[in-house]
């Protein structure tokens, strides 16, 4: 069986340099500014998280798919295009990159495509806000068939994940048990407990705690040299505590947004995004506020583990 291509990748010079001379690198996905915030504060928050990464000492690699090329490294012009109101995106998992690169479309890169993209470019961290997860069913508790794409990408490509878990508005404890079955290794970081995106613990215990980049980055070495399987790596890391969500307001929010669900008929693929935009709305903005913080975060974590992966191989 033949390689895969890679003449679809266009690296940035920056990008580029980096890997070369095995400097620390790490991915943003592009679905975050296109589709997750609106115009204007998209642009100010994708400057703001490649900052984050420099003045940690790696380089920033935000992705996206443009003119059918899978862009690592975004100019300040393709910037703009991709936080532009009227860009007209599409939302692109792993299964969508195949068309979307033979069409010759445009298209905001998500967790599952972000991680294909960083890991075929030779990256391998990547800063994200929230995993995908298994989706809430009606009536709770009823089976559910609608899992992110996330899961088993993250299951087959050896890229570092770090994320504030999962949104509460998922099935938390289905989306551990599925991370447990597919054998990904979960890290909390200086947590014991599985993040909740908005909320800085869930019911759920991570198996793993590290508290410094130091540690993170030799388990995810250790697991890289040592585990067959090509699995990445989940780091989980909190909210920070000034910007959690008051824990009495998410459950009213979550409880108002379950019923919203119930009286609209609404189901499958459609249930995620109503239930965030019911919480933006309902919160006059503060989970907005939320999840930027734990974005910012979770990219400054990410850079400095991966800035001490860099070191370790020298």
């Amino acid at each position: 069986m033949s390689e895969l291509s890679t003449d679809h990748l266009v690296l940035s010079d920056e990008v580029a340099d980096a890997l070369a001379e095995g400097r620390a690198v790490v991915a943003l996905e592009s679905t975050l500014l296109a589709h997750g915030l609106p115009a204007g504060r998209n642009h100010e928050v994708g400057v703001r998280l490649e900052r984050v990464v420099r003045e940690s000492g790696a380089v920033p690699a935000t992705i996206a798919v443009l003119d059918g090329k899978a862009r690592i490294g975004l100019s300040e012009a393709e910037l703009d295009r991709v936080c532009a109101k009227d860009s007209g995106l599409v939302k692109l998992s792993r299964r969508d990159l195949g068309p979307a690169l033979a069409l010759g479309r445009d298209g905001a890169t998500t967790v599952a495509s972000t991680a294909t993209l960083a890991h075929q470019a030779g990256i391998g961290v990547f800063a994200t806000g929230g995993l995908g997860g298994v989706h809430l069913t009606l009536p709770r508790g009823a089976a559910a068939w609608d899992v992110s794409a996330d899961l088993d990408v993250l299951s087959t490509t050896p890229v570092v994940v770090v994320c504030s878990g999962v949104k509460s508005v998922l099935d938390i404890a289905a989306t551990v048990e599925v991370l447990e079955t597919r054998s990904v290794p979960v890290l909390g970081y200086r947590t014991d407990a599985f993040p909740a995106f908005y909320l800085r613990v869930s019911a759920f215990p991570v198996p793993w705690r590290v508290d410094n980049p130091a540690d993170a980055a030799a388990v995810i070495d250790a697991h890289r040299t040592h585990v067959p399987g090509g699995a990445g790596v989940l780091l989980v890391n909190p909210i920070p505590v000034e910007h959690e969500l008051d824990r009495e307001l998410h459950d009213r929010l979550l409880q108002d947004g379950m019923d919203l669900l119930k009286q609209r008929d609404i189901r499958g693929k459609d249930v995620t995004p109503v239930l965030l935009e019911h919480f933006h709305t309902a919160s006059e903005g503060a989970s907005l506020t939320a999840n930027i913080e734990l974005v910012a975060d979770n990219t400054r974590v990410a850079s400095e583990v991966a800035v001490e992966l860099a070191q370790s191989r020298r």
